[in-house]
C-alpha cells in the first residue's frame, strides 16, 4: 500500500512510518518544516514539505494522488495557542478530507481525542480543542467518497507499547502508550472493514490485531 501520512513528524506518526514501512509499505509524511526530512528518510518515508495551514485542496490532493490511504495525525500541540487549534485541528483535517476525496483516496483514518464533540462547552484551551476535534471528526464522518474510521485513544503515554489494547465505541477514559495508538493505526488503514466506525482506545488485554478484527467483526 501507498500511505500518505498528514502531521508526519509528529509523535504518533513517526511510530506509524516506522511500522508501516518495515512491514513493506510505501510511506510518505506531510511535513511543515523541511529540516524534519531527514528523519523521516531515516526511517524509509517520503517526507512531503507542505504546510497544512496554508496549502490549497489542491495542492494537497496532488501529494496524496495514488495514494491507497490517507492517515490524519497532524495536531496544533499542547503549547499552541487557541488560534491553532483551529486552524490545524480542524480546518487542516477538513483540507485533508477533502484533498483525499479529491484524489480519489477512500480509505482514510483520522486521529481524534477522547471526549472530542463539537457540541463540547468551556472556554479553556482544551476545550476548544476538544470541540474542534469534534468538528473535524463530524466533517469526515459527512463525506460518502470517504471509508473512514475515527481512532479516539485516551491519555497518551510514552511508556513502551504493550501490544494490549482494549478498542471499543466507547471504552471509558485511560491512558495508552503511543506505540500501541501506532499499532492499532497501522492495522486499521490494513481493516477496511472498520470504515464507518469511531473508536475509542486505551490499554487492556486484546493484542492489537485481534482488538481490530473484533471491531471489523471478524
Amino acid at each position: 500500500m501507498r500511505i500518505v501520512i498528514a502531521g508526519g513528524h509528529g509523535q504518533i506518526a513517526l511510530r506509524l512510518e516506522r511500522l508501516l514501512v518495515a512491514r513493506g509499505d510505501e510511506v510518505a509524511g506531510i511535513i511543515r518544516k523541511p529540516e524534519q526530512a531527514d528523519e523521516l528518510r531515516g526511517l524509509g518515508a517520503e517526507p512531503i514539505v507542505l504546510d497544512l495551514e496554508s496549502a490549497s485542496v489542491e495542492e494537497v490532493a496532488e501529494r496524496l494522488e495514488g495514494a491507497d490511504a490517507a492517515v490524519f495525525a497532524a495536531g496544533a500541540g499542547p503549547g499552541s495557542g487557541v488560534g491553532r487549534k483551529e486552524t490545524v485541528d480542524k480546518a487542516a483535517a477538513v483540507l485533508f478530507a477533502d484533498a483525499a476525496v479529491r484524489a480519489g483516496v477512500r480509505r482514510f483514518v483520522i486521529v481524534s481525542s477522547m471526549g472530542a464533540d463539537p457540541a463540547h462547552e468551556g472556554d479553556e484551551i482544551f476545550d476548544v480543542y476538544l470541540r474542534a476535534k469534534g468538528e473535524a471528526d463530524a466533517y469526515v464522518r459527512g463525506l460518502d467518497a470517504l471509508d473512514w474510521t475515527v481512532l479516539r485513544p485516551g491519555q497518551l503515554t510514552d511508556d513502551a507499547g504493550t501490544g494490549l489494547v482494549r478498542l471499543e465505541a466507547r471504552t471509558g477514559r485511560g491512558p495508552v502508550p503511543r506505540d500501541d495508538v501506532a499499532a492499532v493505526l497501522a492495522e486499521l488503514v490494513d481493516t477496511p472493514a472498520t470504515a464507518g466506525l469511531t473508536l475509542e482506545l486505551i490499554s487492556g488485554a486484546a493484542p492489537v490485531s485481534v482488538a481490530v478484527k473484533s471491531v471489523a467483526g471478524n
